[in-house]
C-alpha cells in the first residue's frame, strides 16, 4: 500500500467504512511500466471493466491509455473522463441494436465482433445512422495456453468465432456498411510470467495468421489482448516483464501485412487487472470478534457485497483476502492471545455465503479496529454482489500526489419506466442483420 497508515485511518474516519481507497499515481506507474514492456507504437486500452471509477478512468486516460468498453455506461464513463470515442474500441459478444446506436452516435467507430451475426448487426446500425464504421473480428484459437487464469478461447466460448470456422466459411464473415478492419484475440488472463504470456501472444499470432490466408484483409490493426497478471486482494507486487519487447517484437514480425508498409498493422494491448489492480485498498471496520465451536469469527462491516461478489463466476481468483490491520489504539481482541490469530473474515451479510477468508491471520483484531485489503483496484467494488441486501455501497475516494482528488459513491435506485419503443433493440425498418451471405469463395 502506498498510501500511509495514517492517511487511510484519516479518510476512514471522515468518509466512514468500508471505504475504497484508489492512489492514482500507483496506475500511472503500472501504465508507465506496461507501456515500456511492449514494443514501442503499441497501442494500450484500459478496460474499464476492472473498474469503471472516473477519476481513476480518467487518470489512465491521461496518462496515454485508450478505451475498451463493453456497455453504454462504460461507454459514457469513458466519454466524460476525457475519451476520444474514435480512439475507443467497443467489445462483447451480444450486442444489441441499441447499443451500437449509441455508440455510433456518440462518435465510436471501431468495434470488435464476435459473429457473421454480431458484424451484419453492426453493419445495419452504421447504414441506419450513415456512418462508417471499422471492426476487428475476435478469433476463438483452437488451443489453450497453459498457465492462464480463465478460459476466454481456445476452448468452447461464447466469445469470438473458431478459427477453423473462419477457414471453412469465409464469406460469412462480410457486411454492408462496415469493413473489417483486423482481428482481436483474447484467450486467456491472470498470467503473471513471461514464458507463459509468450506461449499465449505465439497462440493469438497463429490465430490471425490462419484467419488471414482465409480472409485476406487489408489488415490495419491486430488487439492481441492481454492477460497480464497482478496479486488480487493480498499483499503483493505487479509483475515485471523482462524481455517482453523484445521477444514481441519478433512474434510481431511475423503478423499479417507486418512488412506492407514500413509501421506494418496497428499492435494493442488491453489490460484491466494489470493497470488498476495496485492502486486500490479497501478498508474494512471490525464490528465483532467472536468463537463458535472453537472457531474465531472477524465480521467486518462489508463482505462480498464490496468485494469479490463475482467469485462463483470464476471471473477473479477465488476469494482469500489478506487483509493487514491497521494499528490503532483499539485495545487487541482475543486473537492476541491466539499464535498466529487465525480467524475466518466474514462480512455483514445474511448469507452464510459472505466469507471473505477462511483461514485469515488477524491477531488483534478487535471491535473498533481496521483492517485494510490490498490489491484491490480491479475487479473490486463493480465486480461484487453491490445490490445484494440493499445495503449502501462503499465510498470510493482517489488520492492524487498524497491529497484527496475526489471521493463519490455509487448509488443503485429503483425508477419509473415505461414500455421500450418499438426497435429500440429490434428491428423496426423490416431488415434483419442475420450474419448470412451467399459464400464468394
Amino acid at each position: 500500500m502506498n498510501v500511509p497508515a495514517r492517511t487511510l485511518r484519516r479518510l476512514a474516519a471522515e468518509y466512514g467504512t468500508p471505504l475504497y481507497v484508489y492512489d492514482l499515481d500507483v496506475a500511472r506507474a503500472a501504465h508507465a511500466e506496461l507501456a515500456g514492456s511492449v514494443p514501442a507504437g503499441s497501442h494500450l486500452f484500459y478496460s474499464l471493466k476492472a473498474n469503471p471509477f472516473p477519476p481513476l478512468v480518467g487518470a489512465l486516460l491521461d496518462a496515454g491509455a485508450r478505451a475498451e468498453v463493453c456497455s453504454r455506461g462504460e461507454l459514457d464513463t469513458a466519454l466524460a473522463a476525457g475519451a476520444d470515442a474514435r480512439s475507443c474500441l467497443y467489445t462483447g459478444p451480444a450486442k444489441t441494436e441499441g447499443e451500437l446506436a449509441h455508440a455510433l452516435s456518440r462518435g465510436v467507430r471501431l468495434f470488435s465482433v464476435d459473429s457473421p451475426t454480431d458484424l451484419a448487426r453492426l453493419g445495419l446500425c452504421a447504414r441506419r445512422a450513415g456512418v462508417p464504421a471499422k471492426a476487428i473480428l475476435r478469433l476463438n484459437p483452437s488451443a489453450y495456453p497453459r498457465g492462464a487464469g480463465l478460459a476466454m478461447g481456445g476452448a468452447p466460448s461464447q466469445f469470438g468465432a473458431d478459427v477453423a470456422w473462419v477457414r471453412d466459411r469465409p464469406g460469412q464473415f462480410r457486411a454492408d456498411g462496415v469493413e473489417l478492419a483486423g482481428y482481436h484475440v483474447y484467450v486467456g488472463t491472470n498470467i503473471d510470467d513471461t514464458d507463459r504470456l509468450m506461449d499465449w501472444f505465439e497462440l493469438a499470432v497463429d490465430a490471425v495468421r490462419q484467419a488471414q490466408e482465409a480472409l485476406r484483409l487489408r489488415v490495419e490493426i491486430v488487439d492481441l489482448g492481454g492477460g497480464f497478471g497482478h496479486p488480487y486482494a493480498r499483499p503483493g507486487t505487479r509483475p515485471a516483464w523482462p524481455g517482453l519487447d523484445e521477444r514481441l517484437a519478433g512474434l510481431l514480425a511475423r503478423l499479417p501485412g507486418a512488412a506492407a508498409s514500413p509501421g506494418g498493422p496497428v499492435v494493442a494491448f488491453e489490460s484491466g487487472r494489470y493497470l488498476a489492480g495496485g492502486c486500490g485498498t479497501l478498508l474494512l471496520g471490525v464490528q465483532d470478534v467472536k468463537r463458535s465451536k472453537d472457531t474465531r469469527f472477524v465480521i467486518a462491516d462489508g463482505g462480498v457485497n464490496v468485494l469479490g461478489g463475482m467469485q462463483g463466476l470464476r471471473r477473479v481468483p477465488p476469494i482469500m483476502a489478506e487483509p493487514l490491520p491497521l494499528p490503532s489504539a483499539v485495545p487487541a481482541g482475543d486473537g492476541a492471545r491466539d499464535r498466529d490469530g487465525e480467524a475466518v473474515l466474514a462480512g455483514p451479510l445474511c448469507t452464510a455465503l459472505d466469507l471473505l477468508n477462511q483461514r485469515a491471520r488477524l491477531p488483534g483484531a478487535a471491535p473498533g479496529g481496521l483492517l485494510a485489503v490490498p490489491n484491490v483496484g480491479a475487479y473490486g467494488l463493480t465486480a461484487a454482489l453491490v445490490a445484494f441486501l440493499g445495503r449502501d455501497a462503499p465510498a470510493e475516494v482517489a488520492v492524487d500526489a498524497g491529497g484527496v482528488r475526489a471521493a463519490l459513491r455509487l448509488e443503485t435506485a429503483y425508477r419509473p419506466l415505461s414500455a421500450a419503443p418499438h426497435g429500440v433493440n429490434g428491428d423496426s425498418t423490416g431488415e434483419r442483420a442475420t450474419g448470412e451471405r451467399a459464400e464468394t469463395r
